[in-house]
């Protein structure tokens, strides 16, 4: 085997082993459970679970049988007040969620320059090898 390709595969071989290390990342129980709130919360289907409890909510108390109604329709205050007490529960959530995304995304960023930063060290290599190799055979022809 050429020394390239030697110096490339033990490359290649520490690179796996940073992305593995970047993907047994030890997280916390904690971060762990932010990070699936914010994998819940970030989602289409939380969106619409949210609109559809808060149609059937307003629906219920403007158009509801008025003996059942325990939210009157022009404030609907006991809506506001839960509405508002889950903002003030997930935001933080969320927010340390996406820090914790964040630092994953960084390790991956600094992963992804060192592959291009090796990438185009052998790039260089292959065209100062290249550049030699043109040499040599225009000096085989300049000889004939």
């Amino acid at each position: 085997m050429s020394p390239l390709y030697q110096n490339r595969r033990r490359l290649s071989e520490e690179l796996a082993k940073q992305i593995a290390e970047l993907n047994s990342q030890k997280f916390s129980q904690l971060d762990r459970f932010a990070l699936w709130i914010n994998k819940q919360i970030g989602s289409f289907r939380f969106f619409l679970l949210l609109l559809a409890w808060t149609v059937l909510w307003l629906a219920w108390n403007s158009f509801g049988p008025d003996a059942l109604r325990f939210d009157p329709f022009p404030a609907f205050v006991l809506w506001l007040f839960i509405s508002n007490m889950i903002q003030l529960l997930f935001l933080p959530l969320l927010m340390v969620g996406q820090e914790l995304e964040s630092r994953r995304s960084d390790l991956r960023a600094e992963i992804d320059f060192e592959i291009n930063r090796r990438a185009e060290e052998e790039n260089r290599e292959i065209l100062k090898r290249l550049e030699e190799q043109q040499r040599e055979i225009h000096q085989l022809l300049k000889n004939q």
